[in-house]
């Protein structure tokens, strides 16, 4: 008999690859951080011994959620400036706040609160933009949570960067102290075609080539957007980014409210990707994205909360129903994007985004050890006909019991193991007094 790390027998398990497979009274097998083995729990207990093992009987496992798109220090800002415009709420609320109270110390705080919602609602993976990305990865590898910590750039000074120069610059910095870590990846995160000139964002293409790094931005987020551009260039945003190359395999749209037909073609053309926030898009009034078109083209749609200070949570499951609800109602169509689909959104499509579909993404041998347990024996998700559907459409992000990443346990039957709550929520409350007064 084999010794490993983690034996988790589970009623369910739902790997997403292959597609649309619910495995019954199976077993994962986790060692040295990785899955070597998933394979019916009699045949398991005959083969292998787990130094830990945890038994079940109610719950789902799936690969732990990606959170493709956050900025997770604005959580401290969550319920500030709500049932506004985009640009009002930028312009008017979001970036004096920003102003007066952007620091370390800030980010740091506003990242442990954002991690902690986030492990508890089963999310496993982040793909950030915010400024002080340093302090960001810090506390991510300090929670031991996988992220994607963004390599921010604008042309507009702030605390931590005077100039777009200053802010790659810092960013390859960064990307050279962590290309090595475990749990980080740094992709360039230039703000918006509105807040980047064509100088800056041709050098992050040239660096994005040469380092292979992902360029993660906003783009076609409002008609405003596009409005703007199109008085300044007589272009629409993407024809810009086309002109300047930077759209191909690397290239990571966030939101894509505002698209024509042509555009779909050619963004699918290029094997660029998408972000899908829809629920903060809504709360924006920032438009649809056309999800069922897109994906119907060949694009690999990936789904993202934003940030918790437009959304207002930071809850995966939440987007999902939202993402095939929205989806079907944008389409026309109730069988546009189905439950499977929304759950591959916010799983492997977010890790082929994000350039880490070898490692996280789905429950595969071989692949790192994101996983969640997910009870599903509560009155709401009873009775119980599909697991998939279930867990989409009925299930809640209080229903996560455990999660690991990398084959270490953050979250123990719903309590967290590197977070201590009275502590955070002290410094939560802190920084309510000092951006309220």
């Amino acid at each position: 008999m084999t010794v490993v790390d983690t034996l988790i027998h589970a009623r369910w398990i739902i790997p997403v690859e292959p597609e649309s497979v619910t495995l019954e009274l199976h077993t994962l097998v986790i060692d040295n951080g990785r899955i070597i083995d998933l394979l019916p729990t009699g045949l398991a207990k005959q083969k292998y011994q787990g130094t830990a093992c945890e038994n079940l009987e109610n719950h789902a496992l799936l690969p732990g959620l990606i959170n493709s798109h956050t900025h997770a220090a604005m959580t401290l800002m969550r319920g500030m400036a709500d049932d506004l415009q985009l640009m009002d709420w930028l312009q008017n609320h979001v970036w004096p706040l920003e102003q007066q109270w952007m620091s370390e110390a800030f980010v740091k705080d506003g990242t442990d609160l954002a991690i902690a919602e986030m492990i508890r609602g089963g999310t496993t993976c982040f793909n950030d933009m915010y400024f002080f990305p340093e302090i960001t990865a810090a506390q991510a590898i300090h929670h031991g949570i996988r992220a994607s910590v963004g390599l921010i750039v604008s042309d507009f000074p702030t605390v931590w960067a005077e100039n777009s120069e200053a802010y790659i610059e810092k960013g390859l910095a960064l990307h050279d102290r962590l290309r090595h870590h475990p749990l980080i990846s740094t992709p360039f995160a230039p703000h918006a075609p509105y807040t980047v000139s064509d100088a800056p964002l041709q050098k992050i293409k040239t660096l994005a080539d040469e380092l292979e790094l992902p360029i993660h931005i906003h783009v076609h987020e409002s008609l405003y957007e596009i409005e703007r551009e199109q008085e300044k260039t007589r272009r629409r945003p993407l024809q810009r980014l086309h002109e300047l190359g930077l759209i191909d395999p690397l290239f990571v749209a966030v939101h894509m409210t505002q698209l024509t037909d042509d555009e779909i073609a050619r963004f699918a053309e290029s094997g660029a990707h998408i972000v899908h926030c829809p629920e903060s898009n809504l709360k924006l009034a920032s438009g649809f994205c056309p999800v069922a078109k897109c994906i119907a083209a060949g694009i690999n749609v990936a789904l993202g909360t934003d940030g918790a200070a437009s959304n207002n949570d930071l809850d995966m499951f939440g987007e999902m129903r939202t993402a095939a609800l929205l989806g079907k109602a944008v389409a026309g169509d109730a069988s546009a994007v189905p439950a499977m689909t929304a759950l591959r959104m916010a799983t492997i499509n977010g890790a082929k985004a994000l350039g880490r579909e070898n490692e996280t993404g789905s429950l595969s041998i071989g692949k790192a050890a994101d996983v969640i347990a997910v009870d599903l024996s509560h009155l709401e998700t009873r009775p119980l006909y599909c697991p998939i559907s279930q867990i989409v459409y009925a299930a809640g992000r209080s229903q996560v019991t455990d999660v690991w990443v990398a084959g270490k346990r953050l979250l123990k039957h719903r309590h967290l193991t590197t977070v201590n709550i009275d502590e955070l929520m002290l410094k939560v409350a802190e920084w309510r007094e000092r951006l309220a007064g």
